[in-house]
């Protein structure tokens, strides 16, 4: 098969990144898109790094199965854990990870008051604390780990409005609104509280995300090895789960209709 014919995969812990999947047909929708949520194993932020890569590297063996030209890790704590082994394992393969947006929120900035939202892993990982030391400095930095969001997400209770509201607001009681100038959203789960967060926060602050970053980074890689489809042809969307439970998929619908 020819590369331009095969499909992108796209993964995540479960199903957050489905916000991701969402930026990516959106920006190139002529591919061939395969999404896998590993719901069976999600949580990754409360597991080893080893426990991670180890579930990374099988499901990159499933899209290899399937025919892939590129894959997307859609999972800041799998690309936090286990990117750079992948890329090592797999040198043929374009493979996309993600990092919170730190970047693009501090960028150029002083004495701004940033909060990152992510999994405990995230912010424990070296990988984000090198990203944070080359801000801190001149900004302030804060970081809110947040599973319950993540969870929240993946048991569909995403439009009960007094669960997740209660639950933002629960992580900012004992900050100063006034004072935070951004929030970076560093797990794809959390895009989905946009809206939530618009109305809870102040309307000055910046809300940041690394979806459309991750984007153009692979849609810049396809250019280059000359692997984008051309723009006359359909695409598709294939969505597979490492869980049974049929919901998982029809909740993956669900979020990429939303």
């Amino acid at each position: 098969m020819n590369n331009k014919d095969k499909a992108i995969g796209v993964f995540d812990s479960g199903l957050g990144g489905i916000s991701v999947l969402k930026e990516l047909v959106k920006s190139m929708p002529n591919e061939k898109f395969i999404y896998y949520g590993d719901s069976a194993n999600a949580p990754y932020g409360t597991k080893t790094k080893e426990e991670i890569t180890e579930r990374c590297e099988k499901i990159i063996e499933f899209f290899l199965k399937e025919g892939v030209k590129a894959v997307v890790i859609a999972c800041n704590t799998a690309t936090s854990a286990a990117a750079n082994v992948l890329r090592e394992k797999y040198s043929y393969l374009p493979i996309i990870g993600m990092e919170p947006a730190l970047k693009v929120a501090a960028d150029g900035k002083t004495d701004n008051t940033i909060v990152v939202m992510a999994t405990p892993l995230t912010l424990r990982e070296e990988k984000f604390n090198n990203l944070m030391s080359r801000y801190d400095n001149d900004n302030t930095v804060i970081k809110m780990p947040c599973p319950e969001l993540v969870n929240i997400v993946e048991n569909d209770l995403l439009d009960n409005e007094e669960i997740v509201e209660n639950q933002i607001r629960s992580y900012y009681k004992d900050l100063d609104m006034k004072k935070i100038n951004s929030v970076v959203l560093g797990c794809t789960h959390f895009v989905f509280y946009k809206e939530y967060m618009e109305k809870i926060l102040n309307n000055n602050i910046d809300i940041v995300d690394g979806n459309l970053g991750t984007t153009n980074h692979l849609k810049e890689t396809l250019i280059e090895r000359n692997e984008l489809k051309d723009n006359n042809e359909n695409g598709s969307i294939k969505i597979f789960n490492s869980s049974k439970d049929e919901r998982f998929i029809k909740l993956s619908q669900k979020l990429l209709n939303r």
